[in-house]
């Protein structure tokens, strides 16, 4: 790290969702491949913006077709892409939007570091950014029969190494703020339950 930079303090947060007239926050899914992560997040971004909300999704394969393009998909550069999409979603928050990410994000450690990165985002008395874990549950066996992208038969014929659920781990969310279950729910219910949460927490105004 640099160590010729100062920070620059900006408008404080509070000030900034109070004129924004809404609160910033995080919506993290976390899941195996093909567990549904993008297809509930890109409704659920599209139902918030329907509330008149500020929202922004970032997906797995787009980010990596730019911000994160220099990573390939060994443990230690799963690492540093979480580690940056967490310091992104931060920065979204911090602007009174809600960011909604979609990543597989397979290690426990890697979530924790993003869940900090909002903890520690406090600076002139202002409170920390909520991050929100959602974990989206499917059996293997269903994300293998519906593998849209074909990347459980490369997995499974070696065609693809350090692939979460074959042969790299997907280290289940211990305690997570929503878990959903997509071979069990639609994606309006996924939907649904999600939104219901963030009414429940205050995040979002109840829509009468």
């Amino acid at each position: 790290m640099a160590t010729n930079i100062t920070w620059h303090p900006s408008l404080s947060r509070k000030e900034r969702f109070t004129l924004r007239g809404q609160k910033g926050f995080t919506v993290w899914f976390t899941g195996l491949s093909a567990s549904g992560k993008s297809t509930v997040a890109t409704a659920l971004e599209q139902h918030l913006l329907h509330l008149g909300l500020a929202a922004y999704r970032l997906d797995g394969d787009n980010v990596r077709f730019g911000l994160n393009k220099d990573l390939g998909f060994s443990e230690s550069d799963r690492n540093e892409n979480i580690r940056r999409i967490g310091e992104v979603a931060k920065l979204f928050a911090d602007s009174a939007t809600i960011a909604i990410t979609s990543f597989i994000s397979p290690y426990r450690a890697d979530r924790q570091v993003a869940r900090d990165l909002h903890n520690a985002a406090s600076q002139g008395g202002d409170e920390t950014i909520p991050f929100i874990e959602v974990y989206v549950d499917v059996p293997l066996e269903v994300a293998e029969k519906r593998d849209p992208k074909g990347l459980y038969q490369k997995a499974r014929a070696g065609e693809i190494k350090d692939f979460t659920g074959i042969s790299a781990p997907y280290e289940e969310p211990q305690s997570p703020e929503i878990h959903i279950h997509t071979d069990q729910q639609s994606v309006e219910e996924c939907v649904a339950a999600i939104v219901g949460w963030l009414q429940s927490q205050g995040l979002i105004k109840t829509v009468a």
